[in-house]
């Protein structure tokens, strides 16, 4: 900020700051590797990402859009009613052949519709028996799946399907 005295503008060097390329040396973020999207749920995040912990690779990335995708049933995403897969209706008969065939044909479309980069190659079902599911359906399915695009193959993802009854 200047201050003027008559004719004259004067200068505090403490208001110059720094330049990008000092900001950049000097700050903890490393310069060489950008982050790409956020790590969901939302978790605070360290030196290196920020406010939120951030995905640094598309693999890491990728696996989070997808387990987000199939976990999203219809009309949670404002805009888009389809977006999901909606297996939270499925989910106390998930386990049988024709809940386990419904199930993978809804993944598949919705896969081929909002992410067709992706492979599907395998799809499994389990029940978590952890903590009390006495009144609570707790499915896990497990989806593996490539993408070749990026050069990531043989990659899974679990997936924890919650309905209360």
């Amino acid at each position: 900020m200047a201050i003027v005295s008559g004719n004259r503008r004067v200068y505090s060097f403490k208001s110059v700051g720094e330049s990008a390329e000092e900001f950049y040396k000097n700050s903890k973020v490393e310069t060489d590797v950008f982050p790409i999207g956020l790590v969901t749920p939302l978790r605070f995040g360290d030196d290196s990402s920020g406010l939120f912990q951030m995905h640094f690779t598309l693999k890491g990335q990728v696996g989070d859009n997808l387990r987000n995708l199939i976990q999203t049933n219809w009309g949670e995403r404002l805009g888009l009613y389809d977006f999901g897969a909606n297996l939270e209706e499925l989910a106390f008969e998930l386990g049988t052949d024709a809940a386990d065939s419904e199930a993978m044909r809804r993944i598949k479309k919705t896969v081929a519709k909002y992410m067709p980069f992706i492979n599907l190659t395998g799809f499994e079902t389990y029940k978590d028996k952890t903590g009390d599911t006495e009144h609570v359906a707790k499915i896990g399915l497990k989806i593996h799946y490539s993408v070749p695009s990026i050069n990531v193959m043989n990659q899974g993802i679990d997936v924890i399907i919650f309905t209360a009854g």
